[in-house]
């Protein structure tokens, strides 16, 4: 009777801590400058697993959805962006204090073009260099199309084959990742999410979202035919409305394959 009782008890446990692995809860949390330890309004709070988010109060109060081994990105301009696991005391205590750090910048000589403008408008737009490589061909059947990076025919040689070549062209950027592709539409329906995007330009929180490598996304979007000057100059909302696209087409081409 005694090892029935052990046996039932350790059952108990294992089932017990089952499902605080699979519990959702609504977790609390404080976050602080690391230095002053005052609070710190604003930042940014995504639940990279759920793809969820939130933004912390004038007290650097936050309130989010979250379970055990869930991931939290924290993130404010300015700081470095870190990524916390959520842990069975905190689920179970409801309330944890997270500390950001503030970036470490190193000033670069910056050389400013000049222009002598003339003060008219249809005069001036054409004294400013324009980078007219940059074109995006429309595909029939396809609600976009791709973008090559000059109007070479070696450029519409290659959308082309892209086209004809689905799986040799576009596999590697999202067949192996069908976990993080799916991850996009979620993403582009979070408010929170959104807002944070549109204002970053480092990949560092998209990476993280979509759990890839930074140095990956430069070769998705080369892959995609988007152009340098795209890759190089649009926010990171801009690079996963242009990743989140090129995967619906790469689905349509590998369906109709």
């Amino acid at each position: 009777m005694r090892y029935f009782t052990v046996f039932l008890f350790i059952i108990l446990t294992h089932t017990v801590v089952g499902q605080t692995d699979t519990l959702t809860n609504t977790i609390q949390g404080t976050v602080v400058h690391s230095q002053t330890k005052l609070p710190m309004n604003n930042v940014h709070v995504i639940n990279t697993t759920k793809v969820s988010g939130t933004i912390t109060d004038g007290n650097g109060f936050f309130e989010i959805v979250a379970k055990a081994n869930d991931t939290l990105l924290f993130s404010y301009l300015g700081f470095e962006t870190i990524k916390v696991k959520v842990t069975h005391d905190w689920v179970k205590n409801k309330t944890s204090k997270v500390s950001l750090t503030e970036k470490a910048y190193a000033l670069e000589e910056v050389v400013i073009s000049k222009y002598n403008l003339t003060g008219y408008v249809e005069v001036d737009t054409k004294l400013i260099p324009v980078n007219e490589s940059d074109y995006r061909y429309s595909i029939s059947g396809l609600d976009a199309g791709y973008e090559a990076g000059n109007k070479s025919p070696s450029a519409v040689t290659k959308v082309l084959g892209a086209i004809f070549n689905p799986a040799d062209f576009l596999y590697n950027a999202f067949g192996k990742r069908p976990k993080q592709m799916r991850k996009l539409k979620e993403m582009k329906k979070d408010d929170t999410v959104r807002e944070l995007l549109s204002t970053k330009f480092d990949r560092e929180t998209l990476a993280a979202l979509l759990e890839i490598d930074k140095d990956d996304i430069p070769l998705i979007l080369q892959n995609c035919n988007y152009s340098q000057y795209f890759i190089k100059t649009a926010n990171d909302l801009q690079i996963l409305e242009a990743i989140s696209s090129c995967y619906e087409e790469y689905k349509i081409l590998k369906k109709n394959k």
